[in-house]
């Protein structure tokens, strides 16, 4: 009952309620709440102290960057969700939030696009050499978890793709990384109604900021070969993942592509499928599928992705209907 009340009493003022409103449609800084609230730093920041005490808010610092967003668990958690449903969106100091957030959120995606085209030929170059990235995406959302989840996170996030993909799905998603760049990259691409529940974190593969058996699907998607220990992160994402739980793992096959290596900062060229496996069962978990994906294309087309597919003994994870269409993928 104190929490409940000492909620509500943290909420019970004008320029809160605004902070309630804006964080319920995704993470900010404190900078970029300063530019939407036009109100000093020290202002905002003993309103978003006084929320994060009372369990509203939650807090979490990357590099020397400090964001906020809804908090996602906890007694009051419920009350924050329950508290930003009744805002009134026409309200005009709330319409005004929203309008200005959009200009923050415009100004953060063109740097992350500016990140992206900066870096596009070498991305391009990479993906030249496999089969269309579609079909990767095909085939994983065809072996993902069917229907809703609870937590669905991916290692090693990226740009985001893999919540784009399975985040309408989950009732939370999070997405962790190491790269300042590529969190802003994604964060940009996650800033749309459908994926406000959608996070990203920067952290460490091998030591998840995530406790046991909290997971429904974890996702590693072109991650592993970039790994000094790959079967640590395996038994990492194992620990997060819910008993019935399942990982889904998209890499290269073995090649000799050494250029990628030494110019790409790939550590592995590529996994066998005994490799994957054997860490899967050091990590407790449950082989349950792997595809092949062979490349098309021209003669520069030469590596193989594999999808992997595991689940944490325990409830079973539901079944999937198939919509592998690619003709040349092979189980």
């Amino acid at each position: 009952m104190e929490q409940l009340l000492a909620g509500l009493r943290a909420a019970g003022e004008p320029t809160r309620l605004r902070l309630l409103a804006l964080l319920a449609r995704g993470e900010l800084t404190v900078t970029e709440l300063t530019q939407i609230l036009r109100q000093s730093q020290p202002r905002v920041s003993r309103h978003l102290k006084l929320l994060c005490e009372a369990g509203l808010l939650e807090r979490f610092r990357e590099g020397s960057w400090v964001f906020y967003r809804l908090a996602g668990g906890g007694a009051v958690a419920a009350l924050a969700e329950m508290l930003t449903g009744l805002i009134p969106q026409e309200d005009i100091v709330i319409a005004r939030d929203c309008e200005r957030l959009e200009a923050v959120r415009a100004v953060r995606a063109e740097k992350a696009a500016a990140y992206f085209r900066a870096n596009a030929d070498e991305w391009n170059r990479i993906r030249s050499l496999y089969v269309p990235e579609d079909k990767v995406e095909q085939a994983m959302v065809g072996l993902g978890v069917a229907g809703k989840m609870e937590v669905v996170a991916d290692l090693g996030t990226g740009t985001g793709r893999m919540l784009e993909l399975f985040g309408p799905e989950a009732k939370s998603g999070i997405g962790i990384d190491l790269s300042p760049e590529m969190l802003a990259l994604a964060r940009a691409q996650l800033a749309q109604p459908a994926l406000a529940h959608c996070s990203v974190r920067q952290g460490d593969l091998y030591d998840l900021p995530m406790q046991d058996a909290t997971v429904d699907l974890v996702t590693l998607h072109m991650v592993l070969h970039f790994l000094d220990d790959p079967s640590a992160s395996i038994a990492e994402a194992a620990r997060v993942l819910k008993p019935g739980g399942r990982l889904l793992i998209a890499d290269f096959a073995p090649h000799e592509l050494d250029f990628l290596r030494e110019k790409h900062a790939h550590r592995r060229l590529g996994f066998t499928e005994d490799e994957v496996t054997a860490w899967f069962s050091e990590a407790g978990l449950d082989v349950r599928e792997t595809i092949h994906l062979p490349p098309t294309g021209g003669d520069d087309a030469k590596l193989t992705v594999s999808i992997w597919v595991a689940d944490k003994p325990g409830k079973p994870a539901p079944q999937t209907e198939r919509h592998i269409e690619y003709e040349g993928a092979t189980r």
